[in-house]
């Protein structure tokens, strides 16, 4: 097994196209093509870390959170980034991030932390713009399930909890193929009329070349005539945070020792208990005061989330309760998230959770 095919799983359920813009999801070091010897999963990629990928015999370091956010000018070990990079190419080790990737997905950080909460009814709180398309497609009568079918498998038709849609109709099709031709049906220098079906499904982006692909190897045609049309349909299945709801209101004092509970965080930095209940919860794993705005559109009751700095908490405005149970609190169970991910792909492979809390805050 190569490092590439743990990857590349990944990819399909977290693809790069949806990390944000600020971020450096992906390969960080290392050679795809090399022999998987074992899988070490953190949050953080720091020279502790790879210490511990070495101890484990593991060549591969899955980290949530990418070592290298901007470009290294130098490689001369003065800091951490710097050392923890050496350490990890001396030692054949490649380090993969799976970052805002992961938090985008409506099965990755945010869902997690869903879970831990004991929400249900979960939905992306901020769903995403611009990741969907229409694909419309021309085939033969005949070949219509074939070519729908294929679509089907290769990720097109999928619109939230339904599969295989696509909207079908049948009409005419025209064509007159030069000397150069080689028609499916009909002749050369001649217009031919043919029954077809027209198909029209709904893929995410990611996914057009590998659907183009295929659509031309399985199509009969010489020439596929097909359209694809960029939507502004909101993608709910990709996006920044989640909201949900528990399944009986709480107290709100008792909400706020549940989060610091299951998410064994050392202190809640709240603001001021404007309601008496909690049972719609706002959430985002790590650093999540741009979604605050969102969370008050939706009507929840509380945002939880990280790294609120004392001007935001201001931006509550008594419309909201803001619970801060800090950025490592909120993502801490991504390990497990990923860890389980592999397990149901492929369990004959060596793969740690790495023991090693890279949290950097410590509480008197």
């Amino acid at each position: 097994m190569k490092i590439k095919d743990i990857t590349n799983y990944l990819e399909e359920i977290a693809p790069l196209s949806y990390q944000e813009s600020y971020d450096n999801s992906g390969y960080i070091t290392g050679n795809p093509n090399d022999e998987l010897k074992g899988v070490l999963i953190t949050l953080d990629t720091i020279d502790e870390i790879v210490d511990e990928a070495i101890e484990k015999n593991c060549n591969l370091i899955i980290s949530h959170h990418p070592i290298v956010f901007k470009g290294l000018k130098k490689i001369t070990g003065k800091n951490y980034i710097e050392r923890t990079i050496i350490k990890a190419i001396k030692n054949d080790i490649a380090i993969y991030a799976i970052h805002t990737n992961l938090d985008n997905v409506h099965t990755g950080v945010n869902a997690m932390l869903c879970k831990k909460l004991e929400l249900q009814n979960c939905k992306i709180l901020r769903p995403a713009k611009n990741e969907l398309r229409k694909l419309v497609t021309y085939v033969p009568e005949a070949h219509a399930e074939k070519v729908r079918n294929m679509l089907f498998e290769t990720g097109a038709g999928h619109i939230g909890n339904y599969s295989n849609c696509s909207f079908n109709n049948s009409g005419i099709g025209t064509f007159m193929g030069n000397e150069n031709s080689n028609p499916f049906v009909g002749a050369k220098n001649k217009v031919h009329f043919e029954r077809e079906s027209k198909i029209e499904t709904i893929f995410p982006k990611h996914l057009e070349n590998k659907i183009i692909s295929e659509l031309i190897k399985i199509h009969p045609y010489e020439e596929v005539a097909y359209d694809i049309y960029p939507l502004e349909n909101k993608y709910m299945q990709v996006g920044a945070g989640m909201i949900g709801e528990l399944e009986k209101e709480l107290d709100t004092i008792e909400f706020l020792k549940k989060i610091k509970k299951n998410l064994d965080a050392k202190v809640i930095r709240h603001t001021k208990i404007i309601k008496p209940k909690i049972k719609k919860v706002a959430l985002c794993g790590g650093s999540g005061s741009f979604l605050l705005n969102d969370a008050i559109a939706q009507n929840a009751d509380i945002f939880v989330s990280g790294d609120f700095k004392y001007h935001e908490f201001f931006d509550a405005n008594n419309k909201i309760i803001i619970a801060d149970a800090g950025h490592y609190e909120t993502e801490q169970f991504t390990k497990e998230l990923i860890f389980d991910v592999l397990m149901k792909k492929n369990n004959k492979f060596a793969c740690f959770l790495s023991k090693e809390s890279t949290n950097p805050i410590t509480y008197l």
